[in-house]
């Protein structure tokens, strides 16, 4: 059986993270590593806005790739 879980491991395993982020991010219980995801996720999607609130998108990326570390490969 394919779970939403075991296709996010496929995405981190091949090095998707863009990919693994936009997916994990529409998982309804991200607990405590839910805004950085989600500020990832948002990052991805407009970092022109990101850069106008003088925040690094790449930044926020690379924290969000954390939080999926932190959350789903134990």
């Amino acid at each position: 059986m394919v779970t939403k879980l075991s296709k996010l491991m496929v995405m981190i395993k091949a090095g998707d993270w863009l990919a693994a982020i936009k997916f994990a991010a529409k998982f309804p219980d991200l607990g405590s590593e839910r805004d950085s995801i989600l500020r990832a996720k948002d990052a991805i999607h407009n970092p022109d806005f990101y850069r106008q609130i003088k925040k690094d998108p790449d930044s926020l990326i690379e924290a969000g790739k954390a939080a999926l570390v932190r959350k789903y490969c134990r």
